[in-house]
């Protein structure tokens, strides 16, 4: 069902891009960046957030935490993870396979800037064997994504 959402999701927005589907599983990112060769920072995943009673899905680079300050900065609340059940209701993916397209529920999607750093990034497709690679820019135009800066700064060269 959610990797038909997202690929009828793209059939319609962006029939130009193909959905990949792999023998091994991708659900985590250390499993998607070495099935795709990506940097883990080239899988963007996608976190299902509560914002006080409204869920709301924040997409990062793989190797990208959140800054609990400058989420609360931003979004005025503290973040706070929807649970798995959560996830799939709201976004009709399952943990490990949510992504920006073809959601069960219209929800306020967000880009952090730990995105910025490379021209291609790898989103889930619904599955947890699936993908998409596309443009930062092209995957925050489909989703409709703010820009935010919630993500910790990475750590210095050599630390």
């Amino acid at each position: 069902m959610s990797l038909d959402s997202v690929r009828a999701f793209l059939a319609q927005h962006a029939p130009e891009l193909q959905i990949i589907e792999t023998p091994e599983r991708t659900a985590t990112v250390a499993e998607a960046a070495a099935v795709h060769g990506v940097a883990t920072g080239q899988i963007a995943k996608t976190l299902s957030v509560w914002l006080g009673e409204e869920p709301i899905l924040l997409i990062l680079g793989g190797d990208a935490r959140i800054d609990n300050a400058k989420f609360k900065a931003q979004f005025k609340t503290k973040a706070k993870m929807l649970g798995a059940d959560e996830v799939v209701h709201w976004t009709g993916h399952p943990v490990g396979g949510v992504c920006p397209f073809g959601l069960a529920h219209p929800l306020k999607i967000y880009a952090d800037v730990s995105l910025k750093s490379f021209d291609e990034v790898v989103p889930a497709a619904g599955s947890v064997n699936s993908a998409v690679r596309l443009t930062v820019d092209r995957m925050v135009e489909l989703a409709a994504a703010t820009w935010v800066e919630v993500s910790q700064s990475p750590p210095p060269a050599g630390s």
